[in-house]
């Protein structure tokens, strides 16, 4: 098998190749880790690579095949998202205060994930603390999209969206407060999931805040992958109080049921000021897809409020709080366009705060009255494709369809629904004429991912994706 295939294979296509003796744990971990070193330079994925930990794990992944006794993920190589603690493994966040920090522990999920027999290939890049959806930050600096390598891969999983488009490995862990898996995913061209909230426990923290927005979950190049790399990673865990009670679903065993006959619902609104004409169009064609498989697709739009300010007061509020016990250190150190998050956080009241769970409370009572409609929900994943990316930092593009935008605009269909909790995933649905991914995203009701995954992959089925890749 050449060496350059088995870096695209899916994690599903490796595990059968390594249950017939076709190829190897070690020998994939080495062409992927050859890979790494050729494309990551060029987009900047990676930024604590863990070869001699994936070589090792890959020695014992084979023993296991071996012996008949292999994990889930036995021999996968997968890579973490620099947010998520990783014990003996530097986790930095992005950031100049916890530049040299190594954990004493793992997170709950990659805990999971060493169970499974997964290969660990690295940790990848991330915004500082994951706050904005551009992945850069004065460490490492930015990741660059493998589609167009002037423009953004978007975040905060940037680096783990980048790495899965090139082919550094057929799965990566991201997390998602306000759209940082979909969006990268979108940008990038590849497949994400952010699960119903509490379904992967989210446990512990570099870093207070965002404890009732974030989602764990995962970033693949296909339906299938994210099915099975949620039923190892999903599960409740005490050291998360927000965990889930088991859903007693196989994701991967239940995803190949039929679709069935569902009402979806399509909008390019959402409360989002502007949209690309280009995004909109292909976003409209990929939702026609369905009505392929029987499906009844209907233009209709929830009529959310717009709750970016809400999303802003979250970001300065809690980005305070995190940092106050070290504010000083923080304002020096810290992404220069932060200083905002630092610095205007007086100008709001507990008051404010609190006004933000009762938008919350709104929100969803207009959501889950939508969801009694309709099965599912399609949108854009992201208001415009890949911009190009500035020195010196932005936090989104200065305008969409010729619209001044503000750094909100563009993910403004992503983080509502993480203010509700409900499941949702991007999947590739197009290019623009200048050859960048579109995501069309995909919302689910509360607590159903699978129906999100079944769409997803009658999606895939229509209109595969995996065998698209950028020139690099």
């Amino acid at each position: 098998m050449e060496k350059d295939e088995v870096c695209w294979m899916s994690a599903i296509e490796l595990l059968s190749s390594y249950k017939k003796k076709e190829i190897s744990p070690v020998e994939v971990t080495e062409a992927v880790l050859s890979r790494l070193e050729e494309v990551n330079p060029k987009i900047n994925a990676v930024v604590t690579l863990t070869a001699d930990l994936a070589l090792q794990q890959a020695k014992e992944a084979e023993k296991k095949w071996m012996s008949g006794s292999p994990g889930a993920l036995c021999g996968v190589p997968v890579t973490i998202k620099d947010l998520i603690v990783t014990k003996g493994i530097r986790t930095t966040c992005g950031s100049r205060l916890f530049e040299n920090y190594i954990p004493d522990e793992d997170a709950v999920l990659v805990e999971r994930l060493k169970y499974a027999g997964a290969v660990f290939l690295g940790k990848t890049n991330v915004p500082e603390f994951g706050l904005v959806a551009v992945t850069d930050n004065l460490l490492f600096g930015p990741s660059k999209n493998p589609w167009d390598l002037k423009k953004t891969t978007g975040g905060s999983s940037g680096g783990a969206a980048a790495a899965v488009a090139s082919g550094i490995g057929p799965v990566a862990v991201g997390n998602d407060g306000g759209g940082s898996i979909r969006i990268p995913s979108s940008l990038c061209g590849v497949f994400g999931l952010k699960p119903q909230f509490g379904r992967i426990p989210s446990y512990p923290h570099v870093v207070h805040g965002w404890e009732t927005m974030n989602h764990e979950g995962p970033i693949t190049r296909t339906v299938s992958d994210a099915a099975l790399m949620l039923d190892v990673m999903a599960g409740p865990d005490d050291r998360d109080r927000l965990s889930l009670p088991a859903s007693g679903i196989n994701y991967l065993e239940s995803l190949e049921e039929p679709l069935g006959k569902l009402k979806i619902a399509f909008t390019t609104d959402l409360a989002v000021q502007a949209v690309d004409s280009e995004v909109a169009r292909i976003t409209a064609d990929a939702a026609r897809v369905f009505e392929e498989s029987g499906c009844e697709v209907i233009e209709d739009d929830p009529g959310i409020p717009d709750m970016s300010q809400d999303l802003t007061i979250m970001v300065i509020v809690d980005t305070f709080a995190a940092h106050e016990h070290h504010i000083e250190q923080a304002k020096e150190l810290m992404y220069p366009l932060y200083k905002p998050f630092l610095e205007l956080a007086s100008i709001y009241s507990g008051v404010d705060r609190i006004r933000v769970e009762y938008h919350r409370k709104d929100m969803w009572k207009i959501m889950r009255k939508f969801f009694e409609k309709y099965d599912l929900l399609l949108t854009p994943s992201t208001a415009c494709p890949a911009f190009d990316f500035k020195e010196g930092g932005m936090l989104g593009p200065d305008t969409i369809d010729g619209k001044e935008a503000n750094p909100a605009s563009w993910v403004g269909f992503t983080f509502p629904f993480n203010f509700t909790g409900q499941p949702a995933a991007s999947v590739p649905c197009g290019f623009t004429e200048s050859g960048l991914p579109v995501g069309l995203q995909i919302v689910g009701r509360r607590f159903d991912e699978i129906t999100v995954l079944r769409a997803a992959l009658a999606f895939e089925k229509a209109r595969p994706w995996a065998d698209v890749r950028p020139d690099l």
